[in-house]
């Protein structure tokens, strides 16, 4: 063995046997993403916001320069971690149910919201992050928008939730009766639902505009009560709050109409802002803020809709297209103790959190099918510098229609919303979003950045391949649902 200059056999004997003894130590205490976390049986406190832009909240450029402070949400990402590049889908439907299976939308039949009158949501096959949570004996509950079924089997207290209070679809049927010529024979009226675990799911009140005002506040309200009666009985909980602001008509309450002066948007994330400042109140009041993970995020991009237009930031582009206005989202998170702090740009997309929260409780994930998260706890939690995560394809239709790897985005298909036609191009496009965050110049794929092309296709092909080799569920498919047997 060659010794070291400057290092006697001594030396090296005595370093050696300190590091032994810190091996040693380490052994015995437990390093932050390393011991077993489903051990310590932590709260789980989700907030998702509906359409809220990457560019609303302070911490990401918005707030007081928007007209909208932010301070409590801005506090919690200076408690936690923030990401920068949190990817969702497309629209409301195939973001929620890719955070309830681990699965892209178009492989649960959801890869566009669901249309009223028309059987949407995830099949009962599906297993959904609540049953997870569930079943390592935690309390359940969801409280807004569901947007994953509207049919007995399909609501939330048949999905793993053990009580549940809000909308079944979407905030803009609130609009339906002030259509003239509206007929609720054709398109039914929109109600305010309740139900429990073992029990039916009941019609409360008429979703009205007035009743859509006041939506945020109730849900809050039943948060703040559920945190309450939860940590009193000593019982963990996975809370899911999937707020109704600020998707159109973004109408504030009455409580905070006029707050800002700067019109309903602004009064609408001002007042988003104060809902979260009252679970955080809640989460520290009940003695659990050590003991509770709490995340904030947002389904999709800004809203496009004058007047509730809301910003993309530094991105192009809206919720529906494929643009990173669309696809990057606020996204912070944080568990005293465990999730490091700071700002992070690793890629993170929304189908992690199923296999993530899973691990953290300590559940298993479905081995019957393909799930498309991966776990990022350790990176989350310091354990490891890098996310598991370098790109995704992106499906606006029935394929992919682009991919984004590391700072690229490789389009073959350009929809800009999903209204617009699909428009396939004959020479696919390339952005370096490092240089062009706004996607305005392609790159010459003959001179720029051609050494990515290849992966950048591999990742395409893959993704083609696995909706044959795994076929998605098809959209409106009914109960009871069997899939395909492999090869068949």
């Amino acid at each position: 063995m060659t010794q070291r200059i400057g290092r006697s056999p001594l030396a090296v004997a005595s370093r050696l046997i300190a590091v032994l003894g810190l091996v040693g130590l380490l052994m015995v205490i437990p390093a932050s993403g390393v011991a077993d976390p489903a051990a310590e049986r932590p709260n789980i406190v989700f907030i998702m916001t509906d359409n809220l832009g990457w560019g609303e909240l302070g911490v990401y450029g918005g707030g007081a320069l928007r007209g909208a402070p932010t301070p409590h949400i801005d506090a919690l990402a200076g408690q936690g971690m923030r990401l920068q590049n949190f990817n969702v889908e497309v629209s409301c439907a195939p973001s929620r149910a890719a955070l309830m299976t681990g699965r892209f939308g178009v492989r649960t039949g959801n890869n566009r919201s669901g249309e009223t009158g028309k059987t949407h949501g995830l099949v009962r096959w599906e297993v959904t992050l609540a049953q997870l949570v569930s079943g390592q004996g935690y309390a359940t509950a969801m409280f807004g928008k569901w947007d994953l079924g509207d049919e007995p089997g399909r609501y939330p207290n048949d999905r793993g939730f053990d009580e549940w209070y809000g909308i079944p679809r979407s905030s803009n049927e609130a609009l339906n009766r002030l259509s003239p010529g509206y007929d609720p024979a054709v398109t039914p009226l929109e109600f305010i639902l309740e139900g429990r675990k073992g029990s039916p799911t009941r019609q409360v009140k008429e979703y009205t505009i007035e009743a859509r005002r006041g939506m945020d506040t109730e849900l809050t309200d039943r948060a703040v009560n559920f945190i309450q009666r939860q940590s009193k009985a000593q019982k963990p909980f996975f809370l899911y709050l999937p707020l109704t602001q600020v998707h159109y008509p973004t109408l504030p309450s009455r409580k905070f109409e006029g707050r800002t002066g700067n019109g309903d948007l602004a009064d609408s994330v001002v007042e988003t802002d104060a809902h979260v400042g009252e679970i955080l109140d809640a989460i520290e009041k009940a003695g659990v803020a050590r003991n509770t993970i709490v995340v904030f995020t947002s389904d999709n991009g800004a809203e496009s809709r004058r007047p509730w237009q809301g910003s993309t930031g530094v991105w192009s582009g809206y919720y529906r297209s494929a643009r990173e206005g669309s696809l990057r989202t606020p996204f912070i998170i944080r568990w005293p103790g465990h999730v490091a702090h700071g700002v992070n740009n690793e890629i993170v997309h929304i189908v992690d959190i199923f296999p993530t929260l899973a691990r953290v409780v300590g559940a298993k994930v479905p081995q019957d099918r393909l799930i498309d998260g991966v776990d990022q706890l350790d990176f989350l939690t310091g354990a490891q510098a890098r996310s598991n995560r370098e790109g995704f394809p992106i499906f606006q239709t029935g394929e992919p229609t682009a991919v984004k790897w590391r700072n690229w985005k490789y389009y073959v298909v350009l929809r800009e919303s999903s209204d617009a036609t699909a428009q396939r191009l004959e020479k696919p496009q390339l952005f370096n979003l490092l240089w062009d965050p706004k996607e305005e110049t392609p790159r010459n794929l003959e001179l720029e950045d051609s050494w990515v092309l290849p992966k950048l296709r591999e990742i395409l092909a893959e993704a083609r391949a696995s909706l044959v080799t795994h076929p998605p569920v098809p959209a409106g498919a009914k109960d009871p649902y069997v899939p395909p047997t492999k090869g068949t």
